[in-house]
């Protein structure tokens, strides 16, 4: 597909998510903001992709939409139907597959490809994909091990991520709130948001020689119009605010938390505040 005619179709595959009932003005911005992707990664009609972490499945219509109706998108999570609001992981996916993207969509929730009972032979797929869900691993060793995992499925690896360097003074607040949940999560204190570990762009690049892969290209991913910073950032000062819930960590580490927390309630802004730019990173 013309990297162009994706862009354009953003409108309609945002409208086709079950999401859109509830924020269709913030659908529409993460899907274009996949769309504008995936318009960039080369993946041509027919191909076949293995998306990890897919979530309620933004990134999975578009690569649905890219591979076009010769083509196949294999989309596990570890998570369970059930999780997610105000629409669930199962609500989203059924939507989908009721749709014209469905036959070239296959759903796996509850799927841990480090499972050794989850096996694809040689070279399944054209390309694996992880879009804005590494964060979420437990840890890095968790990732590397599933970037190993899926090195000999799959010819080549596109991967996307916030990047933790600011670009701007209005992009701390955002920074803030990810490191102090990567902060909680280190600490011992294991929650289900979207940040459990936070890693710089320099510390993927480490990580995948180790995992097998070669990068061989990367870039900027313009973030503009993305709700996410704001989105973290009352994540954090929930989680920071639950009565009783730090109490489990060491003194020391809850005092930094509790002093880093009020340094976010005073620079974030009540609504409106940018989001970390993001990277892209391609290998084989």
């Amino acid at each position: 597909m013309n990297p162009s005619d994706l862009l354009a179709q953003a409108p309609s595959l945002a409208a086709g998510m079950a999401a859109a009932e509830h924020s269709p003005d913030s659908q529409l911005s993460q899907t274009r903001h996949r769309a504008a992707l995936v318009a960039g990664w080369n993946i041509a009609p027919g191909s076949t992709v293995l998306e990890v972490g897919c979530g309620q499945g933004d990134m999975t219509a578009v690569l649905a939409e890219a591979v076009g109706p010769g083509g196949r998108v294999v989309a596990v999570d570890v998570a369970d139907p059930s999780y997610g609001a105000p629409v669930t992981l199962g609500e989203s996916a059924a939507r989908l597959a009721a749709g014209p993207l469905g036959p070239r969509i296959d759903f796996r929730f509850g799927t841990d490809v480090l499972d050794p009972s989850v096996d694809f032979p040689e070279g399944t797929f054209d390309h694996v994909v992880l879009a804005h869900c590494s964060w979420y691993f437990a840890s890095l060793g968790q990732l590397r091990d599933t970037l190993a995992r899926v090195r000999p499925w799959a010819r080549r690896l596109w991967f996307t991520e916030w990047d933790l360097t600011p670009a701007s003074e209005g992009q701390l607040a955002h920074l803030l709130a990810v490191l102090i949940q990567g902060q909680v999560e280190a600490a011992g204190l294991h929650g289900e948001g979207n940040v459990r570990t936070p890693f710089s762009r320099e510390g993927l690049l480490r990580l995948l020689p180790e995992a097998g892969w070669t990068a061989d290209g990367g870039e900027a991913v313009d973030t503009a119009g993305l709700q996410d910073g704001d989105w973290e950032i009352a994540a954090c000062l929930d989680l920071v605010g639950s009565d009783g819930l730090l109490a489990v960590l060491a003194e020391p580490v809850r005092q930094l938390v509790l002093s880093q927390a009020d340094v976010l309630r005073a620079i974030a802004k009540p609504g409106g505040n940018r989001a970390l730019a993001a990277y892209a990173v391609t290998a084989r």
